[in-house]
């Protein structure tokens, strides 16, 4: 019977490996929705993520951690702005408000003028000052003096949430993987299971069961996050993180398949729960050296360049890029073919291992051995 079908007949059919795998992946979400643990956890993080996006917008209305935006006005326009909520300076007239935005006297400037109802402009340096427009009677014109691609302390931010989430997803489910396929080996219900269906079909079933749930859990944080956002009038930086949580969703998708192949076969090679952590340390150091990398090369474009297109790092590297709008249309896609080249490489060698490993009790199989072609 070759690898498409069941060893042993169900219910008097066989059983193809796609209905093998989606099976085994049902039983790997159905116990992992049943853990409170899990549920738990990922509420937490859910609101850890939402806290993290409203704290942004509050700081982003109150002009930062410095206390009051200050804010420069002309006669025409001092009843206009409230010196109660803004720290208000009176300045003689545009040219001289300009002056104080730019040599960083003020945060902003009101002045006459503008395209919109309130007849009135905000003048700002390198990004429009949120609290000061959200404050005024009616959306003013802005113009920005000396506008940057992007404010990096917001760029510092995307670049850590980027490289948390996906620390905390990969290796929550990645050691799901690993747990599962050792308690199995010490239960000896993997012997049971093989009796019906093949071990590349088993691994299948466990890789495509958890990066459901990794996925479900991205998804689920992108939307708390865009609601946050719009809650909290952030629509702006939503727009510009559109296509970077599209992707990131994506190539995270990818990238979890790698990630979970590795930790199934390396997983394989050991008998005890005790040993698991050892086994799948160099997975663990797969995950870890992109979240350094993102927070440490984040204005690095050649360093993030190179990052979009390394496999373990692609899932962080060009989103952000993305984001700060260095990547070309197409350098996502480029990177994502790389993903799946990669994936069908990693998923033949891990099957393999897999294959010669889950049914070895007692001491740790070594991965050599695991790889010869007469294991």
């Amino acid at each position: 019977m070759n690898a498409a079908t069941s060893q042993n007949p169900v219910g008097g059919r066989q059983l193809s490996a796609a209905q093998g795998a989606w099976i085994v992946a049902e039983r790997e979400i159905s116990t992992k929705l049943r853990s409170k643990a899990f549920l738990i956890s990922t509420g937490v993080l859910l609101l850890l993520m939402l806290g993290a996006v409203v704290f942004g917008g509050i700081i982003s209305q109150t002009g930062g951690f410095g206390g009051k935006t200050s804010v420069a006005v002309v006669a025409e326009t001092a009843a206009k702005v409230d010196a109660q909520v803004f720290d208000v300076t009176s300045v003689a007239d545009r040219a001289a408000a300009e002056r104080a935005v730019l040599d960083g006297d003020v945060d902003a400037a009101v002045v006459p003028g503008g395209d919109t109802e309130v007849g009135l402009t905000v003048l700002a340096a390198d990004e429009p000052p949120m609290g000061l427009v959200q404050a005024l009677s009616a959306s003013p014109s802005i113009e920005l003096l000396d506008p940057v691609s992007q404010n990096p302390l917001i760029a510092y931010f995307i670049a850590i949430a980027f490289g948390i989430v996906f620390m905390m997803s990969a290796i929550t489910f990645g050691a799901t993987i690993a747990q599962s396929v050792v308690e199995e080996k010490q239960t000896r219900i993997v012997e049971i299971l093989l009796a019906s269906i093949s071990a590349r079909t088993l691994m299948a079933g466990k890789i495509l069961g958890n990066s459901i749930l990794a996925l479900g859990q991205i998804v689920a944080i992108a939307a708390l996050a865009s609601v946050g956002m719009l809650a909290t009038g952030q629509d702006l930086l939503l727009g510009e993180l559109g296509s970077s949580l599209i992707w990131f969703a994506i190539l995270f998708a990818l990238g979890f398949v790698l990630l979970a192949s590795l930790y199934a076969a390396l997983a394989s090679l050991v008998s005890r729960q005790e040993d698991v952590a050892s086994a799948t340390s160099p997975v663990m150091w797969l995950i870890m050296i992109p979240y350094i990398a993102i927070i440490m090369f984040h204005t690095n474009p050649e360093a993030l360049a190179i990052m979009s297109y390394i496999p373990f790092s692609a899932p962080v590297g060009m989103p952000m890029r993305l984001f700060l709008g260095t990547a070309e249309w197409w350098e996502p896609y480029l990177s994502a073919l790389v993903l799946l080249v990669s994936i069908a490489i990693v998923i033949r060698i891990g099957a393999r291992i897999y294959e010669r490993s889950i049914l070895r009790t007692g001491q740790r199989v070594k991965l050599g051995e695991a790889l010869k072609a007469d294991a």
